[in-house]
């Protein structure tokens, strides 16, 4: 086999599911984990019995399928959709169990809050400080808060996966006063994938690679603060870690307002607080 070959191979994708029993397993598939008797590696003995949610089916180069998942109460789990080693683990599909919803009931719409942005450029780590606000609070279910900070690859793997709608939330100027919160429906225009910096996170920039790569959730809203302090990262700027009055003062706001939006997947921009600018 010529090498050109070799790589070809070993970049084909896997299949979109795998049925087990009958039962088709996908990405997002719900899973309890039984690994074979025969396995001697103590992460399966410690593993063995625990739930997970399905990252994808991949296929090696022998033709063999391999149920990539990641543990659904990992407090890490995002690096582990975000193809981290520590986090995902590989199980033959015998060796899951599905763990489907009962027959006819409804699945529950899959939601992602994404916090981003900079801790130490002031009022850039708007969007960090509501999901970890959000993340002490009881969700909906099927609702994942997670704090992406700069880890702009990560949401866009993140954003691969069975979600119905993405609420990003970041500090963005817009003309406001400081600390006026804002709900947009991302509306993407045509045009290549942009390169993402290794530390970085531009929400246009993950979008557009997401769909590159595969797909964006159905909806996508951006809750976004506008700042007080707005620091660009150079070398002469102090770092500064707090957020300015007026956006810590909203955060709250933005909690209850994600909170809202979480529960009521179809509400509108700006429905659910009729001061907030469009």
């Amino acid at each position: 086999m010529s090498e050109t070959d070799f790589w070809t191979r070993m970049e084909r994708r896997g299949p979109d599911e795998v049925l087990v029993d009958g039962v088709p397993v996908r990405a997002g598939s719900r899973v309890r984990l039984r690994p074979s008797a025969a396995r001697a590696d103590i992460f399966d003995l410690v593993l063995a019995g625990r739930e997970a949610v399905v990252e994808s089916i991949e296929q090696d180069d022998a033709g063999a399928f391999h149920v990539a998942v990641v543990l659904d109460d990992d407090p890490g789990r995002d690096l582990g959709e975000a193809r981290m080693p520590g986090h995902r683990f590989f199980y033959a599909p015998e060796e899951v169990e599905p763990l489907g919803p009962p027959q006819d009931a409804p699945r529950a719409a899959r939601v992602l809050v994404a916090g981003i942005g900079n801790i130490f450029l002031g009022d850039d780590g708007f969007g960090v400080e509501v999901a970890r606000r959000l993340a002490r609070e009881e969700r909906a279910a099927g609702v994942d808060v997670v704090d992406f900070g700069i880890r702009g690859m990560d949401l866009v793997y993140a954003l691969q996966r069975d979600y119905d709608t993405a609420i990003l939330v970041d500090a963005a100027m817009r003309g406001e006063p400081p600390g006026t919160l804002t709900v947009l429906e991302a509306d993407l225009p045509d045009g290549g994938a942009a390169a993402i910096e290794g530390h970085g996170l531009d929400p246009v920039k993950v979008l557009r690679l997401a769909r590159e790569l595969g797909r964006v959730p159905e909806r996508v809203l951006v809750v976004c603060c506008e700042p007080a302090t707005v620091l660009t990262g150079s070398p002469d700027e102090d770092v500064l870690a707090e957020l300015s009055e007026p956006v810590r003062a909203a955060v709250d706001q933005a909690v209850r307002l994600v909170m809202d939006l979480t529960s009521s997947p179809r509400l509108k921009p700006g429905d659910s607080n009729p001061s907030l600018r469009r």
